[in-house]
């Protein structure tokens, strides 16, 4: 089954994210879990779902940024400390999207990257082909779109409608 087309205001806050990452030359972009994800030295950074971006955090910070407006934890029940929903309110103006962009930023390095996937035992695992065939289906698209894509340089100045209001 294809993929359901995304909504203008998505599409904006992607290409808004592209932007403020058009300066670093280690950003990924791919699927993960529904969302839009950029990652930056290997390490999810920020992502996208509908209007809302998703934002990797200090883990030790989560107790101020949870009780921030226009955001919520990604796993209400303590099990991702650091990952925030940040609500379209919560990054309205250039002032509250440099603040997310930039915690989000400065704690990657930081950050652990995941680990890298096990290689299962030859004896269990089928030829590469039928494996291929077996998990394809839908997934065959984001297949190629794990693969870096280059990032073209943006003006810096390049007005999104997010911010608007804003100007």
């Amino acid at each position: 089954m294809p993929a359901r087309p995304l909504s203008d205001e998505t599409l904006h806050l992607i290409d808004a994210v592209r932007t403020a990452l058009a300066h670093r030359s280690d950003v990924e972009e791919r699927a993960l879990f529904g969302t839009h994800a950029f990652f930056v030295d290997g390490k999810m950074c920020i992502a996208v779902k509908g209007e809302e971006l998703l934002v990797r955090l200090p883990p030790e910070r989560h107790g101020e940024l949870q009780e921030m407006q226009n955001t919520r934890e990604l796993s209400p029940g303590g099990g991702m400390k650091g990952y925030f929903w940040v609500e379209p309110n919560g990054f309205s103006t250039r002032a509250q999207w440099s603040f997310w962009i930039d915690e989000a930023l400065a704690y990657n390095p930081h950050a652990k990257a995941a680990p890298p996937k096990k290689k299962r035992d030859a004896a269990n695992t089928q030829p590469a082909p039928a494996k291929k065939v077996a998990a394809a289906g839908t997934r065959a698209k984001s297949a190629t779109t794990k693969a870096a894509k280059p990032l073209a340089k943006k003006p810096a100045a390049k007005k999104h409608s997010i911010f608007e209001a804003d100007d």
